[in-house]
Parts: C-alpha cells; structure tokens; sequence
C-alpha cells in the first residue's frame, strides 16, 4: 500500500505511487530509488528501478575538498560528473552530462522553510523544502518533471523519484545525486556548528568555575 501522506512521499519500491502526486500530476511514467552504501570508502550509492534492478551508479571519494561525483549507467557508460565549488557560501555544485550539456546547482540561502535552489544552464525550477524532504522539478513552462522524496531517519540516505519526462531521465538522476550530497554537506556542517557550540558552552562553563 502506497504512503498517503500530503507532505512526507517518500515510498520504498514496490509501493504504489503516492496518491498525492497522481492526484496533482498524474502517474509517473517510472520511478528509481537510491540506497546509499555507508560503509563504502567511495560514497556509493545505487539507484534501481521499482525491482531493485540497478541502473545507474554513482561514486565519489571521500576526503575530496571538491566532492568529485560520477555517475555511470548500469552497462557502465559515463552518466554525468559531479564538482562542488569550494569555498562557496550558495553550496554550489557544477555538472557535466556525457553528453557534454552542463549546468549549475546552487542554493539561495536565509530561507527558513522554503529552499529556494537554483539551476543555472537548463531553464528548469527545483522548489522543495528540506523539512518535508520533498522535491518537485519543472520545466521552463512550469511543466513537471519530476517529484524527489527522501525517506525519514534513514542511515542508508534513501530517495524516491518519480519521473514524468523520460527523456529527462539522465539529468533528473543527475540532479537528484547532486541534491543529495547538498542536503549531506548542509547536514555535517550543522553537525559541526552543533559540536562546536557545545565545545565553547563546555569550556565557558569550565572556566567560570
């Protein structure tokens, strides 16, 4: 049985499309899902069709400042690469389709609810709100593309995608990895800001005594 919730669509495969979603946009003409490997030394994670069949695959280092990313399809052709800038106060992120089309990933930020994230180079809108962790792409003409969602307190980083424009396929994927390791830059630098804040609250508190 498909998730029902209005603002949580997150849904594992083999579920039935959120009826929110078909409601507002129609059935999704396929729909892939990410399960990231956590225990990889090169931040893995496989994107499958709603039979676990994988068909793209994406891997970046760890310990790389820029986050290097590739993406390849599941007969390993190159898919699409992925930079982040560094030193970059809009979390920017460059991409390349094999191809050789690319564009800008990059969030406006200050806003508290809405995330307002912008794509440079393809025409297309990406609204969502972290805090629902859901995702809709449109196009130049306010057409959508596709719906992302991100499943709640999961440790393998899982998403749900449902796609509408099939030959946007490779791009949707492409931006759909991208905002994942966006959402994860945003989620360990709060983690670090926490750990520090903390730190300082600890030896205040230490040398007031």
């Amino acid at each position: 049985m498909g998730v029902v919730s209005k603002y949580h669509r997150f849904r594992e495969a083999g579920e039935e499309a959120n009826v929110n979603n078909v409601a507002e946009y129609g059935q999704p003409v396929r729909s892939l899902f990410t399960t990231s490997k956590i225990l990889s030394l090169h931040k893995d994670t496989d994107i499958t069709d709603e039979h676990e069949n994988v068909l793209y695959h994406s891997s970046s280092k760890f310990f790389s400042i820029r986050d290097k990313t590739d993406i390849a399809d599941k007969d390993g052709n190159h898919v699409a690469h992925i930079e982040r800038k560094v030193f970059s106060f809009h979390e920017r992120h460059f991409i390349t389709m094999a191809d050789g089309k690319s564009f800008e990933l990059s969030n406006e930020l200050w806003h508290i609810i809405k995330d307002v994230t912008n794509i440079e180079g393809l025409g297309w809108v990406l609204r969502g709100n972290i805090a629902e962790l859901n995702f809709q792409l449109y196009d130049q003409q306010g057409n959508i593309i596709a719906v992302i969602s991100q499943k709640m307190f999961s440790i393998h980083d899982k998403y749900c995608v449902d796609i509408y424009r099939p030959e946007a396929e490779p791009t949707v994927v492409a931006i759909l990895v991208t905002l994942q390791h966006m959402i994860k830059d945003r989620e360990a630098r709060r983690s670090a800001s926490s750990s520090s804040f903390s730190s300082s609250s600890s030896a205040s508190s230490a040398g007031g005594n």
